[in-house]
């Protein structure tokens, strides 16, 4: 039975002598999701917590906060079926009780690019209120999908600096039939605007079929699906390091020739349709084999 907690007190419900699991979520739980309860589930012996809170540190101004979407007894309902033993589901003034943080953590050079660019302060807000879930929940292990490749490469860099002494398990993009990386902002999406965005994953699915080509022509080939859908607004497409989000292959004069970088890479992008902000990535391996879970 799944048990629904909203208050540090209940975490002690969670201690146990097997391994805690950690799904660390914002809600509005999706088939992503579902996939990374699974993932947890099948861990031997351990007990999964879910937790579901929308961080207000990591919106900006101008941002959803407000509508972001909120839907606890439908989340709760889908641990349930997944076997989760304990969804922990704070308040802000719980998570905060003295207001923001007085401390929090610097994600440093790789958090002030691409989405840190767009989003100022996101990654410090992400950061900070996964440091304190794992202070909190104290995972032995904890899952993250791969749609969000660059906060999961800043989770896994916080867990190494820090000394944390947890696991990172990485879950592949979840898709809908039509490509669609799924998310919870995917229903703000009208049925046009849904079609419209589309082309990121075909953008994606160009850029790896190139990948024995080299980082230009990855670029290159993404690139022309993006310009050719008109309704898109976009904020970047990047081919960089998995772990670094160093670009690969590129300086500031440009690109490296057709087939100058060789090695594992993720192909990242993100865009505006309508008023909804999507991002997606595919992983790859230039000049060599093909690597890519999400396809």
């Amino acid at each position: 039975m799944t048990e629904l907690v909203r208050t540090r007190g209940g975490l002690a419900e969670v201690r146990r002598p097997g391994p805690v699991v950690l799904v660390p979520t914002m809600g509005a739980l999706h088939d992503g999701h579902r996939a990374l309860l699974r993932t947890a589930r099948a861990v031997p012996g351990a007990a999964v917590v879910v937790s579901v809170f929308v961080n207000p540190l990591q919106f900006g101004p101008g941002e959803d906060l407000d509508r972001y979407p909120r839907t606890l007894d439908a989340d709760v309902a889908m641990c349930a079926d997944e076997g989760a033993d304990l969804v922990f589901a704070p308040s802000a003034l719980e998570m905060y009780p003295a207001g923001p943080p007085r401390v929090t953590v610097d994600p440093g050079p790789a958090g002030r690019v691409f989405e840190g660019e767009f989003r100022p302060g996101f990654f410090g807000g992400v950061l900070t209120v996964v440091l304190k879930l794992f202070s909190l929940v104290r995972p032995d292990i904890a899952m993250f999908g791969e749609k969000d490749a660059q906060q999961l490469a800043l989770i896994r860099a916080m867990v190494t600096d820090l000394d944390l002494g947890l696991s990172i398990t990485s879950v592949p993009t979840v898709r809908d039939p039509d490509g669609l990386a799924m998310s919870s902002r995917n229903k703000y999406l009208s049925a046009a605007e849904r079609t419209t965005a589309l082309a990121l994953s075909r953008a994606l699915r160009e850029g790896f079929a190139t990948a024995s080509d080299g980082p230009a022509r990855v670029l290159a080939a993404a690139q022309s699906v993006l310009d050719a859908s008109p309704g898109l607004s976009v904020d970047y497409l990047a081919l960089v390091d998995p772990d670094t989000f160093a670009p690969v292959g590129c300086a500031p004069s440009g690109c490296a020739p057709s087939g100058g970088g060789f090695g594992p890479a993720v192909l990242a992008v993100a865009a505006r349709v309508g008023t909804t902000r999507l991002i997606d990535n595919m992983r790859l391996n230039l000049g060599g084999g093909p690597d890519a879970a999400d396809y």
